[in-house]
């Protein structure tokens, strides 16, 4: 189906994000003073003009080298980046899903679901009701009870997964949240997405792992130095990235 014939959850149009990088504090210092020139800091421009539509139960994967923009695009799809220009609308609000996100390192795993939980809108009641689900959803057994701060990589993923997606959000953006997991994890989590697909959620997946885009998407966009090189099915797609790469 095109997308004029199925409901789009995200229009991107045009979209640019640009930010400043400052210069290490002490070299900007020294150049303005020997030269009278530099002002300390460099503009980056991260996404450069990238337009696409994604409808109401697709799953998108999003591939490209370190650097190439994809979190940054996320994140602006998100909410979180203000576009420097272009326009971003969407049918609900996002919940940006990635290894990076805020939690709180010195409270437990059992406190951080609990807080993640209000945060995204469940009831104290809900809450109580969903908890125990989500503590084995995890998988983290007894480091449940445990700070935050004394968990590995892997197991922050499984947490904010859990949480991220225990209210079932129409729009779910991954930042390479799945790399991170085993092969246990992995599997559940590919579960509960195919769970929100069938409901006419979203999936927007960036991550480095072609594997994980050709089993969970059927289309992928190719970002690469800010700008969309390539939008199709994600055979295709990926194809075309893995000839770019050597």
């Amino acid at each position: 189906m095109t997308p004029e014939s199925r409901d789009v959850s995200i229009r991107v149009r045009d979209l640019r994000v640009d930010y400043e990088v400052f210069d290490d504090r002490r070299a900007g210092l020294r150049q303005r003073l020997v030269t009278m020139s530099g002002t300390g800091r460099t503009l980056v421009h991260a996404v450069r003009g990238v337009s696409f539509d994604v409808c109401a139960g697709e799953a998108v994967g999003v591939i490209g080298s370190n650097g190439s923009g994809k979190s940054t695009m996320l994140a602006a799809v998100a909410g979180l980046l203000p576009p420097s220009d272009g326009e971003i609308l969407v049918s609900d609000e996002p919940k940006l899903l990635g290894v990076g996100a805020t939690l709180l390192p010195r409270a437990s795993g059992y406190r951080n679901i609990r807080l993640g939980c209000l945060a995204l809108g469940m009831s104290n009641n809900e809450v109580d009701q969903r908890v125990e689900e989500i503590i084995e959803f995890t998988e983290l057994g007894e480091a449940i009870d445990r700070p935050l701060r004394t968990y590995s990589s892997g197991m922050r993923a499984r947490l904010h997964f859990a949480i991220a997606t225990s209210v079932h959000p129409r729009i779910l953006l991954i930042d390479e949240a799945l790399a991170v997991g085993d092969r246990r994890f992995r599997k559940r989590s590919s579960k509960r997405i195919e769970t929100m697909l069938a409901g006419a959620g979203t999936v927007m997946m960036a991550t480095h792992a072609p594997a994980e885009i050709r089993k969970q998407c059927s289309r992928a966009l190719w970002i690469e130095q800010g700008e969309l090189r390539a939008d199709g099915p994600a055979v295709e797609v990926l194809r075309e990235y893995r000839s770019f790469t050597g």
